[in-house]
């Protein structure tokens, strides 16, 4: 959050000193997971080999 973005929502930022920043923490997570499942689910090596054949 910028200056500019505290000056306007001093709640929010008083939120987010007490409690942490939620919707970074929740973009941090949601983007391990899909990294996570990206390689869960690539099947490129599948692909290739069945190409050798």
């Amino acid at each position: 959050m910028s200056s500019v973005d505290r000056a306007e929502a001093p709640i929010y930022a008083s939120l987010i000193e007490e409690r942490g920043d939620v919707p970074a923490e929740v973009r941090r997570v949601a983007e391990q997971a899909l990294r996570e499942m990206d390689r869960a689910v690539d099947f490129s090596d599948v692909r290739a080999s069945a190409m050798r054949w």
